[in-house]
């Protein structure tokens, strides 16, 4: 039974941003269910895992009934999709409950996904469906094993519904959990209805909740930039060293605090490929793999646009100035972020100045080989254990690679430690296991037929990428040549 206690709320948005949203209600499910709850995480919270697996739970992660002290809401926000402008997208299919202090002090928010129709649906439904809401919850909790700055997933219920996708599926909501949902987007928002009062407001509370250290100095909004945009690069920077593609990277899914936001078209590489892109409608591959930090700082240059006007309102030249500085600066505190990633995965502590023409010479060598990514980097830790077969087996033609190999070998000998010690470092930093496209596909294709053991198998592998499990060598393989180019696709 949920008593009144269960959630204790302290929801700041609602009360410090008035007219930044619109207060709503989700629609009633005939008949919610609890498929699947991250009881880990549910402690995290300070919430009792066995309450909210109750009927009483599953009724508000559903949406139909709000628990005392919510404060439900759709938030308003703006973002360019595809590089064009949309001033108005908004919470089209979620629903922001309320916000609550974990266990560690940090404030979180809870929000429902699939909740129904809202202000801001437009001429969709507001639902979602369970295959899309599984991947969401399995690709986020993925990352966060991996390391990655991500939203979470505290629960997966279906309602009873069916919907029609491609057909007609079992209707979901997904709860997710986030440091907060503001976005490059949010600020979009009111600066295209120049607004520049309620960007200050916005951007004061952005600083209250995730830069307080701010929140006396003169030039905080510039300095607030700047703390963004380096969280923005140490993520796509994590994302580019696992291997993964974002596929909608708009700038209504960018966020100020730095996690990973909305798993809808994303996917793992398999073998490295520069140009991968699996979304269904990115046909020109503006977010392709090897494409993600540019964009990332693109979208950053729009973020601080929005800004302008607090860095500098006496002298606006002096502020395009400034801030373009800003932006321009990303490219080398990303690449920093990045080699020193690069550097971990080939067994390397210390800096030296060839490191990023080795690695750039490692994956020129990679391309077009067919060369699993994720594969490859276990492997060239046994490498460093004396085993060099493994790895060379992956290339068709080796030739180039045993050029490589050579200067690797030569510059792990600059290496504090032994041989076996820089190898166990390797395999601290390179998974074994990530969401492998195929196991991922036929997860949700059994979910959906009512069949929930493939999805809880993955989940258990995912939960510890870097140790190898005894039994689960089937993910660890790429895909089976029959199972052609893989698509994914927006719509939840």
């Amino acid at each position: 039974m949920i008593s009144p206690d269960t959630f204790v709320f302290d929801n700041s948005y609602a009360a410090e941003l008035e007219g930044f949203y619109v207060p709503w209600q989700g629609e009633r499910a005939p008949a919610p269910r609890i498929v699947h709850l991250n009881r880990d995480l549910a402690v995290e919270l300070l919430l009792d895992p066995d309450v909210l697996a109750s009927e009483g739970g599953a009724a508000i992660f559903a949406g139909s009934k709000a628990p005392e002290g919510a404060s439900p809401l759709v938030q308003a926000y703006a973002g360019h999709q595809f590089g064009s402008f949309s001033a108005q997208l908004g919470d089209g299919r979620a629903l922001l409950i309320g916000e609550l202090i974990d266990c560690h002090g940090v404030r979180r928010d809870l929000q429902l996904k699939g909740s129904g129709r809202t202000p801001f649906s437009r001429s969709g439904d507001g639902k979602a469906v369970l295959g899309a809401v599984l991947r969401e919850y399995l690709i986020g909790e993925a990352m966060h094993a991996l390391g990655v700055p991500t939203t979470r997933a505290l629960a997966v219920v279906t309602t009873g519904d069916q919907i029609m996708r491609q057909g007609l599926e079992p209707g979901a909501v997904l709860t997710r959990v986030a440091a907060s949902h503001l976005r490059v987007g949010t600020f979009q928002f009111f600066a295209a209805r120049e607004e520049p009062a309620k960007v200050r407001q916005l951007a004061d509370y952005a600083i209250r909740r995730h830069f307080p250290e701010l929140a006396d100095k003169e030039d905080r909004y510039l300095t607030m930039f700047r703390m963004v945009r380096d969280r923005q690069a140490e993520t796509v920077a994590q994302w580019m060293s696992v291997g993964f593609v974002h596929g909608v990277m708009n700038t209504d899914n960018m966020t100020i605090s730095g996690e990973t936001l909305d798993y809808g078209p994303c996917a793992f590489i398999d073998s490295y490929d520069p140009e991968a892109t699996f979304s269904s409608i990115d046909h020109q591959g503006r977010y392709r793999y090897e494409n993600q930090p540019a964009i990332a700082q693109w979208n950053l240059a729009r973020f601080v646009e929005t800004l302008l006007p607090l860095i500098d309102p006496a002298d606006s030249a002096r502020a395009i100035e400034v801030a373009t500085d800003e932006v321009k600066e990303f490219q080398t505190i990303y690449q920093k972020l990045w080699l020193e990633r690069m550097r971990a995965k080939l067994g390397f502590d210390h800096r030296e100045g060839e490191d990023l023409d080795l690695v750039n010479d490692l994956l020129r060598v990679m391309d077009r080989q067919d060369i699993d990514f994720t594969v490859f980097f276990r492997r060239l830790a046994d490498g460093a254990r004396g085993d060099l077969g493994a790895v060379r087996a992956l290339f068709n033609d080796p030739t180039a690679f045993n050029v490589w190999l050579k200067s690797w070998l030569a510059r792990l000998d600059h290496e504090d430690g032994s041989a076996l010690s820089r190898a166990d470092a390797m395999d601290r930093v390179n998974p074994v296991y990530i969401p492998r496209n195929h196991k991922v596909q036929e997860a949700l294709d059994a979910a959906t037929n009512s069949d929930l053991e493939p999805f809880r198998r993955l989940m258990t592998v995912l939960a510890q990428p870097f140790d190898r499990l005894k039994g689960s060598d089937e993910y660890e393989d790429r895909a089976p040549d029959g199972f052609g180019p893989y698509r994914t696709f927006c719509g939840t």
